[in-house]
């Protein structure tokens, strides 16, 4: 019985509807210190970047841990950007997930790439259908 329930949920059939969305996801590796640990400055890096993406900030909310890292996500209109840092590691990780086709993941990535300065750099775009 759990099987043909999962069968008929994961059905394309009963989930064909008009969608398409774009994930992207990054690490950003080897950044600059200084950069990663101006929180205040990287979190207007962050919604600077969803903006030049083409993206509308509706609003976001961040937190700030002892030691330098943050966490912040903002709300868009298309849906979410994400940041988590690690500056004891000279590290972060990004998405940007996005419905429809309006928004630029390059302009996202280089917005953040400008500002992080990695020495290394691992992303993807996952299709959302």
């Amino acid at each position: 019985m759990k099987v043909w329930i999962l069968a008929v949920l994961t059905s394309v059939s009963l989930w064909s509807f008009d969608f398409q969305g774009h994930h992207f996801i990054a690490s950003y590796y080897d950044c600059d210190q200084e950069a990663l640990n101006d929180r205040e400055a990287l979190k207007q890096v962050m919604i600077k970047a969803a903006q030049k993406a083409g993206a509308e900030v509706l609003d976001h909310c961040s937190y700030d841990f002892d030691g330098d890292g943050l966490t912040m996500v903002i709300l868009l209109s298309e849906s979410h950007a994400s940041i988590h840092t690690y500056p004891e590691h000279k590290a972060c990780f990004v998405d940007l997930f996005t419905c429809g086709n309006s928004c630029d993941n390059e302009q996202f990535h280089h917005v953040l790439a400008k500002y992080l300065k990695p020495n290394h750099f691992s992303g993807d775009i996952l299709e959302r259908k």
